[in-house]
């Protein structure tokens, strides 16, 4: 991999979480110029890393940049750090920033957030939770989302993400240093709509996985993903988002991937669900967290103060919680009465499918014009 950053200087950060996407990310940024340090809650895991260059229980058969390194000391890792990047469980994020607080208490330095979820206890998005903890400048805090399944982008596919911040001075410093040669980031400064695209696809997700494992075909799930569109489109803009970055990578690029994908922790939860397994049965099969679980009750209980109407992940919540047989999963076919509804497509708007299409010529677009694209994503 040839490195795209010249300075004489490389940039220091630090990946807090090295599963299979916190150490996927350090990759991005070592093959983009940067010194990286992750760090590790095991010591073991921490001298593979630095040592090996593999981590093998996350990411076998991937060989790690030169310039990684790792150590399970928290001190350690934040030492130098120029960026500082978030990937551990949403629902562990606030003990771990806990932790972090005295290291980072007299730094002005940007904060990642890579995760995907909302804290069960109270609701927020994560970046939420690291401003609370922190008391830092929500200006400093940046997100980043999109189609990115750890093992595809490890293997260097081609892929694309986008980082967004209150502040474009931030977006575009973490764009700059997380793309390279397979890895290309774009833009915005919507945190609500990038945050809850990739929440809420992964309970889309789930209900995609139930009913594969039920056995049912292409129809179904086409038909629960456009329709999860609208749901993510109308929960996010009833909740401050922009209802063009669900149109974009964060949205309609994350929820493809998501679906369809075996990699997907949250479509593989939601097929053994379908398959017959009980809630507890498939977290304790599961090797890494599916956020999407987690996710369910507090996604529903902003829904409902919204006012947003979400069959998808009603019935979802029904399968997990043992009050829904899996094979009659069918949310797309509900509605509230027998008569004859519109399409919405686009946050409660009939439009005749425009919305859709718009969706996948803004995906061209972004990928033709580069950057920022046409509109800031």
């Amino acid at each position: 991999m040839t490195r795209k950053n010249t300075d004489a200087r490389a940039t220091r950060v630090t990946v807090i979480g090295a599963g299979s996407w916190g150490t996927t990310f350090g990759k991005i940024l070592a093959d983009g110029g940067a010194d990286v340090t992750m760090w590790a809650r095991r010591p073991e895991q921490a001298q593979e890393i630095s040592e090996g260059k593999r981590n093998t229980r996350y990411l076998p058969g991937i060989n790690l940049p030169r310039s990684m390194t790792a150590t399970h000391e928290l001190s350690t890792a934040i030492e130098g750090a120029e960026q500082v990047y978030l990937s551990v469980p949403s629902q562990s994020l606030r003990e771990n920033l806990k932790a972090l607080r005295p290291l980072l208490a007299n730094t002005d330095i940007p904060i990642v957030s890579l995760m995907k979820g909302v804290e069960r206890t109270s609701g927020l998005r994560m970046s939420q939770v690291i401003e609370q903890e922190l008391a830092c400048d929500p200006e400093r805090i940046a997100v980043a989302s999109g189609p990115n399944l750890a093992l595809e982008i490890a293997r260097e596919q081609p892929t694309a993400a986008v980082i967004s911040s209150l502040s474009q001075e931030t977006a575009d410093t973490i764009a700059r240093a997380a793309r390279n040669g397979y890895f290309r980031t774009f833009v915005n400064t919507d945190v609500i709509g990038t945050e809850f695209g990739g929440v809420l696809k992964n309970l889309i997700a789930v209900a995609i996985g139930i009913v594969d494992g039920v056995g049912y075909g292409e129809n179904t799930k086409a038909s629960i993903i456009t329709r999860g569109l609208v749901e993510m489109t109308d929960f996010a803009v009833a909740n401050g988002a922009q209802p063009e970055t669900l149109q974009g990578l964060a949205g309609l690029g994350d929820l493809i991937a998501t679906c369809q994908s075996p990699l997907s922790r949250n479509n593989t939860a939601g097929r053994l669900l379908g398959q017959g397994y009980g809630y507890q049965d498939v977290v304790k099969q599961m090797n890494q967290t599916a956020e999407g679980l987690a996710s369910v009750a507090p996604v529903l209980q902003l829904a409902r103060a919204a006012g947003v109407h979400m069959p998808i992940v009603e019935q979802v919540k029904m399968v997990l919680d043992g009050k829904m047989n899996p094979r009659d999963i069918a949310p797309h076919l509900t509605t509230d009465d027998d008569t004859p509804q519109e399409e919405r497509t686009n946050h409660g708007q009939a439009d005749g499918g425009g919305a859709l299409r718009r969706a996948f010529q803004r995906a061209f677009d972004q990928f033709r014009h580069g950057g920022r694209g046409t509109a800031g994503d």
